[in-house]
This record gives structure tokens, sequence and C-alpha cells, in this order.
């Protein structure tokens, strides 16, 4: 692991809205983070996806590494069933999980604003089509989905607006929105400007859920923000004593 300056920006929560938001102003997703006691920090990345994929998990792996606060490493895959999460990392796969309307889901667990485990679930059932089947589509939803695990929202949510050049927004057009850019390192700068006094990061949380997302919304828990109409959803659920598993979607259109 390389060494990485720390630069300190002031924090910026982006709360729950049905806005979308502007290209130059904050995403940070609730201002959830990773707990930890020293930048910057490793995260590791399950893998537990199939030839197909594992080139963009890569790439995805090399993309976010290059955030100064983080750096993120592949491992095996450790997910059980059909991708259950496990405590102080992010596992990541891949499967056919139905024509039930969603390309990409990211979920994290969090106890109080700390992400205690993270998951990203593809759904080859629309990527083995026509439409999705593209390196394009393929880079452009593994990079996000991986980067809301991070502590980050979306840049933009309206599919309509001119892509701004992020993975990390909303579009129609996959083609310039590969690779996250200089705002999103900027706002996990911000995100990870403060240290902790416990960390969450590889580590088992005591009294933290371990619950699986699930694959549809009545399994996600109560809609907050977005709809299948606008292409993106958010989802919590709730279990009690500041535990709950917030859930990110998009749509295929």
């Amino acid at each position: 692991m390389r060494y990485k300056p720390l630069v300190l920006v002031a924090i910026a929560a982006l709360s729950f809205t049905g806005l979308a938001a502007p290209a130059d102003a904050s995403h940070s997703w609730n201002n959830y983070h990773w707990a930890r006691t020293s930048n910057p920090f490793i995260l590791k990345l399950g893998d537990n996806v199939d030839s197909k994929w594992d080139s963009y998990l890569g790439t995805t792996s090399t993309d976010w590494t290059k955030s100064s606060v983080l750096d993120t490493t592949i491992v095996t895959g450790a997910a059980k069933g059909r991708c259950r999460g496990t405590t102080g990392r992010v596992e990541v796969c891949n499967d056919t999980y139905g024509s039930n309307g969603w390309l990409g889901v990211a979920s994290i667990n969090i106890s109080g604003s700390h992400i205690t485990l993270g998951t990203v679930k593809v759904n080859d059932t629309y990527f083995n089509t026509a439409k999705y089947n593209t390196a394009a589509w393929r880079n452009l939803v593994m990079c996000q989905e991986v980067g809301h695990t991070l502590g980050l929202g979306h840049n933009d949510e309206n599919f309509e607006n001119t892509p701004t050049g992020t993975c990390m927004d909303y579009s129609n057009d996959p083609e310039p929105n590969q690779h996250p850019n200089q705002h999103d390192y900027d706002q996990l700068v911000s995100i990870y400007s403060h240290l902790d006094s416990t960390t969450t990061v590889g580590a088992a949380v005591p009294g933290a859920s371990s619950a699986n997302s699930g694959n549809s919304p009545a399994a996600w828990g109560r809609l907050v923000e977005g709809s299948r109409a606008q292409g993106v959803s958010t989802y919590v659920r709730n279990y009690g004593d500041g535990n709950k598993t917030i859930t990110h979607v998009i749509w295929a259109r």
C-alpha cells in the first residue's frame, strides 16, 4: 500500500431527497462511512463474480484506489447464498437474479452512521441481453455500485441530463461515465476527513446486522427516494438499535 496525503475538507452530507444533485454539489450518501482510525485504509472487495465480470471488478478496484484516503484490494469472495454480506468488507456478486427490473443493487449495513458491511449485485438476466451486454454498461454499473459502498451517492439522478463524466452519474448513455472523476475523489476526502476511535473495516462489529439485502422491494424495506420510473431508488430496512440496511437500485430502462 502506498502512502497518501490527507487533505482536510469540510464535510457536507447529502440528505435523502428527490432532488438531483448538480455535478459540483456534495454527493455523500447521507454521511455514511466506514469507521477507521487512520487514512488511507484498505477495504477488501470479495470476488464472487465469474470470468465475464472479473476485468470490470479489477478496473473498478484500480479506479477507486486512486483515492488519497482509501485503497481497495480484491480478495477471495466469502458471500453465502445469493450474496449475503461479510462484516468488515464488501462482497461483489453476479447471478441471474431474474426479470425483476434491476441492473444493479448496492447495499450497506450501517450501525449509526458507520458502514459495517457492503454488498454489490449485478443482474445477469439483463446483462446477458443485447442492450446491456456491453463493456460500457458493465463497467459503469460495477464502478457505481462499488462507489456506493464507499459512502457515495449519485452525482446526478436525471437520466436525461448531459452525462457528467463520472460513473456516479445515472445516465441513459454509459459511454462518457466509465470511471470516477476528480469530484468523486474530492468527495471521498470530505467524507473521510475525520478519524474514528474504532474501526468497522475488516472487523466484526458487536450487535451489527449481517442480514442479506434481498432481491426485491419487499425485502429492501421502505422506499425513501426515487422510483422505478426515474431509474434509481433508495430503500431502508430498519432492524432497530441503530442497525439498518440501505439499498441503492439501478433499474433497467
